[in-house]
């Protein structure tokens, strides 16, 4: 691809553009990784942009000042945000910035939190009649027994406020399911427990409005969990989906149509399973979603033949 570069219009409207990512979330080193890709391909395509890693407590600390502090001392127009997880991702970080008046990309305050709760997303999905997999909210005094009656083994039990698959956990029988609870529970005090579903996995990137082309995942892990997605190289990405025309454009319309239910906005990615015999299952709506080096985002916008800077000036011009 062709060197992408913006004109010194659009730098004059961007202004200075500060990347915001680290944090103290679980998700701190991928958010780091994707914050630094993101930086130097604003700062290829011409954008003055500089990085901040906001912190807010323990050993990442930043010269001993808040998270409200840093943003209030940094000299910034607008922000791309690429924080994961909590304090970033949930809505947190959204609100801070709509009290300074500081544009930011993604999606707004209601959104980001929504989009970060996978109970109350698939509420959401459900009220709306949208296609997604049954579920039990589980605590301490939870009767496992009747939980696992109800979805019936195997069932997938997550943290409901994590991403990157942290803490997620295949759960076979009922001691498998005490366990894998007081896994999840060690990262948020909601836990669900989710239906398994067997099929194919395929992930939809949409950008303003538009659903880039599909990908189906496929890892030798019982599930797209953190190291399949961030560390091994044996995991797949197909664009040869095995799907018809018409199944792609079904599930793109749905992706789409998830991710405005949701209230979202400018970018993020759909993730979605096909159950045989059944359709397509709504997973989750990731609202900054990774953008690493083996992230599905730029592998998509290259797919579509948009190089990385391009897709991420495509993104900051939504702050605009």
């Amino acid at each position: 691809m062709a060197e992408y570069r913006i004109d010194a219009q659009l730098q004059d409207r961007f202004g200075r553009v500060a990347v915001i990512y680290g944090g103290n979330s679980a998700e701190r080193s991928v958010s780091l990784k994707s914050g630094a890709e993101v930086l130097k391909a604003l700062q290829s395509a011409g954008v003055n942009a500089f990085g901040l890693d906001l912190c807010g407590d323990g050993e990442n600390l930043v010269d001993g000042l808040s998270p409200v502090q840093q943003l209030m001392d940094a000299d910034f127009d607008r922000a791309f945000l690429i924080l994961h997880g909590r304090g970033g991702e949930d809505g947190t970080l959204q609100g801070l910035l709509e009290i300074m008046g500081k544009p930011y990309t993604g999606s707004g305050v209601m959104a980001s939190s929504l989009g970060m709760d996978k109970v109350k997303c698939k509420q959401i999905w459900q009220g709306a009649g949208m296609p997604t997999p049954a579920y039990e909210l589980l605590t301490a005094g939870s009767d496992f027994s009747a939980v696992a009656e109800r979805l019936s083994f195997p069932v997938i039990v997550k943290p409901a406020h994590e991403g990157s698959s942290i803490g997620m956990s295949k759960v076979t029988d009922i001691t498998g399911l005490e366990t894998a609870y007081a896994e999840a529970a060690k990262y948020d005090r909601a836990v669900l427990a989710e239906q398994w579903i067997e099929g194919p996995e395929f992930t939809v990137t949409v950008i303003n409005g538009e659903a880039l082309p599909v990908i189906r995942l496929e890892t030798p892990n019982d599930f797209y969990d953190f190291e399949a997605k961030y560390q091994s190289d044996d995991t797949q990405y197909h664009f040869d989906n095995e799907l018809s025309n018409a199944e792609v454009a079904e599930l793109q319309a749905l992706a789409v149509n998830a991710f405005n239910m949701v209230g979202c906005k400018d970018w993020g990615r759909v993730d979605v399973m096909q159950l045989p015999g059944v359709g397509f299952q709504l997973l989750e709506v990731n609202t900054l979603p990774g953008m690493t080096d083996h992230s599905l985002v730029p592998m998509a916008g290259r797919k579509a033949g948009i190089s990385f800077e391009e897709l991420v000036v495509k993104i900051l011009r939504g702050t605009l």
